[in-house]
This record gives C-alpha cells, sequence and structure tokens, in this order.
C-alpha cells in the first residue's frame, strides 16, 4: 500500500501543478484590466491628437484637399456677395471670380501643410485634468480643447504662412492675393461711381488673409474632429498600442 501511494503522489503533484496553472492562466485572462496611469491617459491624447492633426493635414494640403471636398471649400467672405450677385458689372467678372475662388483654396492647401507641427507644440502642455476630462468627454472634446486653448495662438503662428501662400503666384501666374484685389478694386470702382451710389451698391473691404486664416483653420479642426472621433469610436483607427489600451477602455 504505501508503495503504491508512493507511486500515485508524484503524478498526483504533477496533476495538480498543472491544474493551478490552468487556473492561473484562466485568472489571468478575466483579471480586471490594470487602471490607466495619467501619464498614460496624457500620452495617449497626446498621440491621438498628433495622428489626427498630421492625417487632417496631409489631406487638406494635397491638390484639391479644399477646393474640391464642400466641407472645407473656402468661397469668398460674406462681403462679398454683393459682387457676386453683380458679376455682370464687372468686366470679365464670371472669370474673376472663378480664378479667385481656386487660388484662395489653393493657398489654404498650401499653408495646411505647417499645421501638423503647430498642433504637436500645443498639446505639450495639457494638464492631467485637461486630459481626463478630454479621455471622458465627447467624441471631439479634443478638438474644443484645441479651439478654446490654442485657436488664437494657431492663427498667429499660421497667418503668416497663408499670407506668403497669397502671395505665391498659383493660377496662371496670378497670386490669390492679385485676384483679390482686381476683383474688389474693379467692383469698389463701380460701388463708388455715381451709379454704384444711387443704386445703393456698397464698396467691399475685407482682410484676405484674416479672413482666409480663420476660415482654413475652421477647415482643419473640422478634419481634426473627425479623426479625433474615428479614433474614440472605431477600433481599427487605434494603430498603436497605447491608443488601443487608452480608448479602448474610456
Amino acid at each position: 500500500m504505501k508503495r503504491m501511494i508512493r507511486l500515485i503522489l508524484p503524478f498526483a503533484l504533477m496533476i495538480a501543478i498543472a491544474g493551478c496553472a490552468e487556473l492561473r492562466q484562466l485568472s489571468e485572462q478575466f483579471e480586471s484590466p490594470r487602471p490607466l496611469t495619467n501619464q498614460e491617459v496624457i500620452e495617449g491624447l497626446r498621440e491621438a491628437l498628433i495622428i489626427g492633426s498630421n492625417t487632417a493635414a496631409a489631406g487638406l494640403s494635397a491638390t484639391d484637399g479644399y477646393y474640391r471636398d464642400q466641407a472645407v471649400r473656402i468661397m469668398l467672405p460674406p462681403e462679398a456677395q454683393i459682387i457676386t450677385d453683380n458679376l455682370s458689372l464687372i468686366p470679365g467678372g464670371e472669370k474673376l471670380l472663378e480664378d479667385l475662388i481656386l487660388s484662395i483654396n489653393r493657398a489654404a492647401e498650401d499653408a495646411a501643410r505647417e499645421a501638423a507641427p503647430i498642433f504637436a507644440g500645443a498639446v505639450r502642455n495639457m494638464t492631467i485634468a485637461d486630459g481626463f476630462e478630454i479621455l471622458r468627454g465627447e467624441n471631439d472634446a479634443a478638438t474644443q480643447y484645441l479651439i478654446l486653448h490654442t485657436r488664437s495662438e494657431l492663427f498667429d503662428l499660421y497667418q503668416p504662412g497663408i499670407q506668403r501662400s497669397t502671395e505665391k503666384p498659383v493660377v496662371g501666374n496670378i497670386s490669390a492675393s492679385d485676384s483679390w484685389n482686381t476683383l474688389t478694386t474693379q467692383w469698389n470702382r463701380v460701388a463708388n461711381s455715381a451709379v454704384g451710389r444711387m443704386a445703393d451698391l456698397k464698396p467691399v473691404y475685407v482682410d484676405l488673409d484674416t479672413y482666409l486664416t480663420e476660415k482654413a483653420l475652421d477647415g482643419l479642426f473640422l478634419k481634426l474632429a473627425q479623426e479625433e472621433k474615428k479614433i474614440r469610436t472605431d477600433p481599427a483607427a487605434r494603430v498603436t498600442d497605447l491608443l488601443r489600451r487608452v480608448f479602448g477602455r474610456s
């Protein structure tokens, strides 16, 4: 009997050890994931914003990135509606308008190349409290945070690029600035004439660079919000382990 026990005992121990290993493996599978650390939240959000801004900027900086996308295509300032309503009063008005809209969108596409590095610098100041609030917020919470905290700074940084772009010949060796000045100069000549004053036509004085910068940023933030929503709602858009961990549990 004792001999039998000595023979059986090793097998029993082996079975017990194997059983413990299986139980431990099952336990690990069902164990609650470890809580996110503050650093993971911040780094995950920064990574999401950098990836999102890179994607948004790359799309907008491509040829026709603004011009062919109706959601972000830049049209003339609202003050210029009176011009478009009366194009027949301007020699070659239809052609001037067509060239101008194309050139200002080309200028925005050119300037969008500078956007991603600016966003990358802007996200560095995000606090831990900001991070958790954004993580638990709406699908565009991070984008709204950047709009609130960085738009003014981004405008100041972005406008010089816009200005360089509007002064760069882009369509028929004519710049957006040239096209705008030609259109408004010819219109204002009509509006300020005796006939124009009798018809109560209003001259148009709009700073094109300021208007274009605002609209370019509007389009950029719109595209960033779309990229943020993808990362939050589509697991396939979480292209790194950190994004999968942070947004898979948010």
